[in-house]
């Protein structure tokens, strides 16, 4: 059998010019974008009081049971922690306010990819410790709450705790588009911290859930002012160190990696 195939031009209305698909904008990859749309969002709606809901409810019951107030007091709950238990103290609270942040570095050394690049990460981190450290101590030193074993006249609120919540609330924010579990873990830890802080007489409820909302809070104003002004190019993922050995010493190498 023989057949024949005919191809025949289609009439000018019905052809369709292809178009080469744009190249992809790398240059900004690791900026945060700015608004352009001039839409007024009500006050509830916008992003400062979203994200200051959770640490200001936090810091709200911590004033309302500081110093003996509320309907569960802070020595109705100091009672009840050392019911439990009575005999029990340890100083692995005065390290586990770090582990978040060794959560974070062993996680971004597995290859998972951070909501940021590492140099922003560091620059918000760096932020957020400076603004928790100020609000912190500043409220401490007006505040000049006792502790429950009177060591000192600097309970409220706990800092061991606004720790150990801020190191959470920077892994959750950038790893929550991989995983939940990952701010999960870390949230976990903290509060972990905040209750040992409680069996080991260093503080009361209200410091630590005061604590806690300073810490997230803390975070989160990192987060909303960083406009990440080193984020034009994604320096922090070609800049390494790496450790080098020479005859008669070693010592630590910088290596970078420009980008095309």
């Amino acid at each position: 059998m023989l057949s024949l195939l005919v191809h025949a031009p289609a009439p000018a209305s019905a052809q369709v010019q292809s178009v080469p698909a744009a190249a992809a904008d790398t240059l900004h990859k690791f900026e945060n974008p700015i608004p352009t749309t001039n839409d007024h969002k009500s006050w509830y709606e916008q992003r400062l009081v979203r994200t200051s809901i959770v640490p200001a409810v936090l810091i709200a019951y911590g004033v309302y049971t500081f110093n003996g107030g509320g309907f569960y007091t802070n020595q109705q709950a100091n009672r009840d922690i050392h019911k439990l238990f009575p005999t029990y103290r340890t100083g692995l609270d005065n390290y586990l306010i770090f582990a978040p942040y060794a959560e974070l570095g062993l996680v971004a050394l597995a290859g998972v990819e951070s909501h940021n690049d590492r140099l922003n990460t560091l620059l918000v981190i760096g932020k957020a410790e400076a603004i928790m450290l100020a609000s912190v101590y500043s409220v401490k030193f007006l505040t000049r709450e006792t502790r429950p074993d009177g060591s000192d006249n600097l309970s409220f609120p706990s800092g061991h705790t606004a720790q150990a919540f801020l190191a959470a609330s920077i892994v959750h924010t950038e790893f929550r588009d991989k995983s939940q579990w990952y701010g999960i873990g870390a949230y976990t830890i903290a509060t972990g911290v905040a209750a040992l802080r409680m069996i080991n007489s260093k503080h009361w409820q209200s410091d630590v859930v005061a604590g806690a909302g300073f810490g997230i809070l803390s975070a989160h104003l990192a987060y909303l002012t960083h406009r990440n002004r080193w984020g034009r190019k994604p320096i922090g993922r070609d800049v390494g160190l790496t450790p080098l050995w020479v005859p008669g010493g070693a010592g630590i190498g910088l290596v970078w990696r420009p980008s095309k």
